[in-house]
């Protein structure tokens, strides 16, 4: 019997052995309770107990039964449940549907898919309208007059990477709040911009537009467009009492904006497909990193604007000489053949500092603008310095294209003159540039005046900044991102000589 019990029982034994317990039982409560007379009560009450001892047979039995034949059921699998805040896949076209579609366009309309403004004859007061627009703006406002606020500019011609390119929902896209800075600009060239922000930009991203006015003195600029804008719900106008330039401005857009990301765009420019998402991706991949759309030309004379390439394109970007004067270059053959594709950014030493978008609390730690300098000139420079010398990084990003009207002089005029420019710049280099403040000292003699009688104002709050930041040295930022021949000057003694 110890043997049987030591056995593992097959389920068919289990079985057997089961139902033989149980005719046993019954058998044996059947016989001891047959003969007594029913009416006794002790007698009921032996059947009512060998009653249920039966059913509790019959019942473990039959469970011993489900419990042999029965498969064992399959385990639960809990279906994965998707993160509703970081939900998977891409962005459909959909969901990247722009803030305002874009009405139907006449395609023989002035300036329709980007094209220019061209009238061969026009009367005498048509000649003077167009001369008073040029002197008063330095562009032909004569011309932008006459294009669409809402014009299309055709086709999507950038490289396929581009157009084909997908984003993840996860980690999401960041809103952007666009900041522009106005001072008695064109109306048509004003509502251009802000149109095509609108046309251009997905709901979901788009969160504001902040429309900041340096003190114009224009009528229209007035309550003419703080009354236009409110139809447009997600665009304002806030204004400086007095004018203080383009850096203060920009802070005041800065401190009232509700976006994680800030976007900042000139008073006459036009977006072209696609332009913002990559921007903000790229901010999602690199917190750290200040970037900026490829700028392309609309022309200043018929508002022509100048359409990317699929193929063959010319990858440029920013540098500076030693004046401190921002420029344009081709990037080196080195960093082109390092290129991934078309989508891969371009990382440029300098940037124009018109249009770019930074992460707002990227833009907080590293300082905002030096307050301090006016108007503006050199504040772009600066915080190129800045950024790469505080761990950031300045990209190009190729897919984002926007244009820009690039006058060749400004229309403006500075209330304590050009010095101011000079004065930005000393503020600049007393910080940011050590020991080669020198070099630019040598090239700008009234910078070196001005720097020698500390008339630069009170720097103390950049500096200390600058001591917390975890900084490389200027040298160092140099030699990887700017041309060797200019570089190679960093080291010559003639520089360094009285």
């Amino acid at each position: 019997m110890r043997l049987f019990w030591r056995r593992r029982m097959s389920p068919l034994k289990l079985a057997i052995f089961g139902g033989t317990l149980f005719m046993f039982v019954l058998v044996v409560l059947q016989r001891d309770v047959g003969s007594p007379s029913a009416g006794d009560p002790w007698f009921q009450d032996l059947v009512d107990k060998r009653d249920k001892v039966i059913v509790m047979v019959k019942e473990a039995v039959n469970n011993m039964g489900f419990q042999i034949g029965a498969p064992e059921p399959p385990p639960v699998q809990e279906r994965p449940t998707e993160d509703t805040k970081c939900p998977t896949g891409f962005y459909t076209q959909s969901e990247l549907k722009p803030h305002l579609e874009r009405p139907p366009q006449d395609p023989q309309s002035p300036g329709a898919d980007g094209k220019g403004f061209h009238q061969e004859r026009m009367s005498p007061e048509e000649e003077k309208e167009k001369e008073e627009g040029l002197k008063r703006h330095c562009f032909n406002q004569f011309a932008s007059d006459r294009i669409s606020l809402s014009r299309s500019l055709g086709e999507d011609t950038r490289p396929p990477e581009c157009v084909d390119r997908k984003f993840p929902r996860c980690p999401a896209l960041p809103t952007t709040s666009v900041i522009i800075v106005f001072h008695n600009e064109a109306w048509s060239t004003l509502l251009r911009t802000v149109y095509s922000v609108l046309h251009t930009s997905p709901a979901i991203l788009l969160k504001e537009i902040i429309l900041v006015d340096d003190a114009s003195t224009a009528e229209h600029l007035k309550s003419q467009l703080e009354d236009y804008v409110k139809h447009l719900k997600i665009v304002r106008v806030v204004r400086q009492p007095e004018r203080k330039g383009l850096i203060t401005a920009r802070l005041l857009g800065a401190s009232i904006a509700t976006a994680e990301i800030l976007t900042f765009l000139d008073a006459h420019c036009e977006c072209f497909h696609g332009w913002l998402e990559p921007l903000l991706a790229r901010i999602v991949e690199e917190p750290t990193a200040v970037v900026s759309p490829e700028i392309t030309t609309i022309d200043l004379n018929n508002f022509h604007f100048n359409k990317p390439v699929a193929t063959n394109h010319a990858y440029n970007r920013g540098n500076f000489d030693w004046s401190l004067t921002f420029g344009w270059e081709a990037i080196p053959e080195e960093a082109r053949r390092l290129r991934k594709d078309e989508t891969y950014p371009v990382k440029t030493p300098t940037f124009a500092g018109g249009l770019f978008a930074i992460s707002k609390s990227y833009f907080e730690h590293i300082g905002t603008y030096d307050d301090k300098m006016e108007i503006w000139g050199g504040e772009n420079v600066e915080m190129s310095f800045r950024v790469w010398q505080c761990g950031g990084q300045l990209e190009i990003i190729p897919c984002s294209f926007v244009g820009h009207v690039f006058r060749t002089k400004s229309p403006h005029t500075f209330p304590k003159g050009t010095e101011v420019i000079t004065r930005n710049q000393v503020r600049l280099a007393e910080v940011w540039m050590d020991d080669y403040k020198k070099i630019f000292y040598r090239r700008n003699k009234n910078a070196a005046i001005m720097a020698k009688e500390n008339k630069y104002g009170d720097i103390s709050d950049r500096l200390k900044l600058r001591r917390k930041s975890a900084l490389q040295e200027l040298l160092l930022v140099s030699k990887h991102y700017l041309p060797r021949d200019l570089c190679s000057r960093l080291s010559s003694t003639e520089i360094w000589s009285d």
